[in-house]
């Protein structure tokens, strides 16, 4: 019998929509883990506050293989320690506690995951005490049901035993055997037409100092993070080699969306090597300044690709919910939505400002003021901007 294909799956980190979107509680988990009712006395699995209702299960278990058939052939796929945790932490990041299904087709209210951890010692972790023998780097949860009927009519009764993740990722080889393609494929075209594209490399000291404190902060983590074409773009730029206008294009877009997984305190996140990789602030700054030079932002505005645009010299996305998932960093509720090139656009907040922090050094957009900081989804300060009375 032909052994099964094994295919890695991974994070594309330009994607705003990789990772795990929504948890679902199933008959069959795919991990091959069940949960365990915490603190209820019908279902004598553990106890631990009998007023609780709460899961706990394992939602994602590092390189087990997971059988899968689309129709046409049959294959294994599996996730990396390192997946496992990215997928965990932006989880959390984006907000996505809330999201959860049953059985991959019901959207759930009342469940939110109240409990994460990546299990780090074989003896030790909480998962031992309920029964559970999973492996360094599996993600667990703990997961409140405040729903009575997904409670008593499933939990209870049996029907779903444990965890099953929703998500959007790739299949890490031809992931990057696209991406090498695609530089390739422009090489070979300027080679063949014999096109000289307008070059820049006047970027600094700073941008070539992020770019190699990117590269050396990545190989101290065996070279996990980024992707192929964060890694070549480090060593461009560490060797202050000239950009085209698109690449810039590129640079800007990237370091734009980027900035909110950056952590200075934290040299082993991926978030943090990933955009010092494309030069960090300095990069973000230079590549601003110089497409504002070109001409490129003279009306502050531009199309970076399909899903985003710079409107008005802010971000902004081709689909309402990367919007309103933005608005919430931002401190402020909802979207509005902008026709650009012959495209509906949508950005965060519901009011838009051109002037927003221009004059008045305020963050905050048309209708809102700031009052004091607080504590976005991303873990960092963010302005609390509130609608004026």
């Amino acid at each position: 019998m032909e052994e099964l294909k094994l295919i890695e799956l991974v994070i594309d980190e330009e994607n705003d929509f990789a990772g795990i979107q929504a948890i679902s509680i199933v008959d069959e988990p795919a991990i091959e883990e069940d949960f365990v009712a915490l603190a209820s006395h019908e279902i004598k699995l553990a106890e631990v506050d009998k007023e609780k209702k709460i899961l706990m299960g394992a939602a994602l278990v590092p390189n087990k293989k997971i059988y899968r058939s689309n129709g046409e052939e049959e294959y294994y796929i599996y996730f990396s320690e390192d997946t496992v945790k990215k997928a965990s932490e932006l989880f959390l990041t984006k907000g996505n506690q809330n999201n959860s299904t049953l059985e991959h087709e019901i959207e759930l209210n009342g469940l939110s995951v109240v409990e994460s951890w990546i299990v780090e010692d074989e003896k030790q972790d909480k998962s031992r005490k309920y029964g559970f023998n999973v492996p360094v780097g599996t993600w667990m949860v703990s997961m409140k049901v405040n729903n009575d009927e997904i409670w008593d009519n499933y939990v209870k009764t049996g029907k779903v035993k444990g965890f099953s993740i929703e998500g959007h990722f790739v299949d890490a080889m031809k992931h990057n055997e696209e991406e090498q393609e695609a530089l390739s494929l422009i090489e070979e075209l300027t080679d063949v037409l014999d096109i000289e594209l307008e070059t820049y490399g006047d970027y600094g000291s700073g941008v070539r100092n992020n770019a190699r404190r990117g590269i050396e902060l990545n190989k101290k983590v065996n070279n996990k993070c980024a992707t192929s074409v964060g890694k070549i773009r480090a060593q461009q730029l560490s060797r202050g080699e000239k950009l085209s206008v698109s690449t810039i294009k590129r640079m800007y877009s990237y370091l734009s969306r980027a900035a909110e997984y950056y952590d200075p305190s934290d040299s082993k996140a991926c978030g943090t090597i990933s955009y010092l990789l494309w030069g960090g602030k300095a990069g973000l700054n230079w590549s601003r300044g110089k497409l504002r030079e070109l001409g490129e932002l003279k009306l502050k505005s531009m199309v970076i690709d399909e899903e985003y645009a710079i409107i008005d010299d802010k971000l902004a996305y081709s689909n309402p919910e990367s919007a309103e998932l933005a608005a919430k960093d931002v401190g402020c509720e909802g979207y509005h939505e902008h026709e650009y090139e012959g495209k509906i656009w949508y950005m965060p907040c519901e009011q838009h400002s051109v002037d927003a922090g221009k004059n008045t050094k305020s963050p905050c957009w048309d209708g809102y003021e700031q009052k004091g900081w607080k504590i976005g989804k991303s873990g960092k300060r963010v302005p609390n901007c509130q609608k004026k009375k």
